[in-house]
């Protein structure tokens, strides 16, 4: 994404603000004054995501969304940090530059495995974790290999990102993509994905995600895990099945799944007071520690 060309009707563009944190130059969204709060997006989104959920949870807390690297507009510094330890080293670097102190990270989709990772390096700065329809399980059998194969390969092809966004500029097909979350998208955020899906760089970055994903330590991370994690799922989301979520609650000590009710995947997009409201709640029955002040950036 162009910064001077596609940030001026961005959503919550008078949070945004542009970070250069080695190793990547990093767009990042800060909103609202009390507790800091992490909110991180899935493969393919930008902290647009939270648009919605971002200034009703902006009433008790100070949010922080990032674009992660790659995506939106956050340039990677390289391409080879993709991984999810990596990017969790990174975010975490971000937030000390920031000098933000979230006691909770919520994550929505690969953001809830990012979450879990940044908790397992960082256990003594984080009391919970909150999932919001989270990709926590990993490719099965064959597709363990194959599926990653498959993105480092695309991701190598040479003009594979314009390829890729010629496609997704069909408006049926835009249609058909964002159907199959098993979501209903205002129109407004029907556009931002349009936007997204055809631009090379975007597409590019979401392929360097799929191509170095990997879950296969998760089991173990929830495992050791002693905080709060509470996993937020939709009954209709055809992206990640609620199971996941069952499964990734009883490995850990303090897990607990709750149900929004018949949302898709993108239900912070599609019910955002919904996921604004079991976020607060949740914080507010664990209870939260102070932080510290916000770096400001000009």
């Amino acid at each position: 994404m162009d910064w001077a060309r596609d940030a001026r009707d961005w959503p919550n563009r008078a949070a945004s603000r542009r970070v250069r944190c080695r190793p990547h130059d990093w767009h990042v969204q800060v909103m609202g004054d009390g507790p800091d709060l992490l909110l991180l997006h899935g493969t393919g989104g930008t902290c647009h995501g939270w648009a919605g959920v971002m200034p009703l949870l902006a009433k008790d807390f100070r949010v922080i969304a990032p674009d992660l690297p790659g995506h939106g507009f956050t340039r990677p510094g390289t391409r080879q940090r993709s991984r999810p330890v990596t990017m969790a080293e990174d975010l975490w670097r971000l937030m000390d530059w920031l000098g933000a102190r979230p006691r909770w990270i919520v994550g929505h989709s690969a953001g809830g495995a990012l979450a879990v990772h940044m908790g397992a390096q960082a256990p003594d700065r984080v009391d919970g974790l909150i999932g919001v329809n989270p990709a926590l399980d990993g490719f099965q059998g064959a597709a363990a290999w194959a599926f990653p194969m498959a993105a480092r390969a695309m991701a190598a092809t040479p003009g594979i990102g314009a390829a890729l966004s010629r496609v997704a500029r069909s408006p049926a097909r835009l249609s058909q993509i964002m159907g199959s979350t098993g979501s209903r998208l205002p129109q407004e955020s029907l556009d931002i994905y349009a936007r997204l899906l055809a631009d090379p760089q975007h597409l590019r970055g979401t392929l360097d995600m799929m191509a170095q994903w990997s879950t296969a330590g998760l089991p173990s991370l929830l495992r050791d895990w002693t905080g709060a994690l509470v996993l937020l799922v939709g009954d209709a989301d055809r992206t990640v099945s609620p199971e996941v979520s069952r499964k990734a609650a009883r490995l850990a000590s303090r897990g607990q799944v709750l149900e929004l009710g018949p949302y898709g995947h993108l239900v912070p997009e599609e019910a955002p007071g919904v996921v604004a409201d079991h976020i607060a709640a949740q914080i507010a029955q664990s209870g939260t520690r102070p932080d510290a002040p916000l770096r400001q950036e000009n």
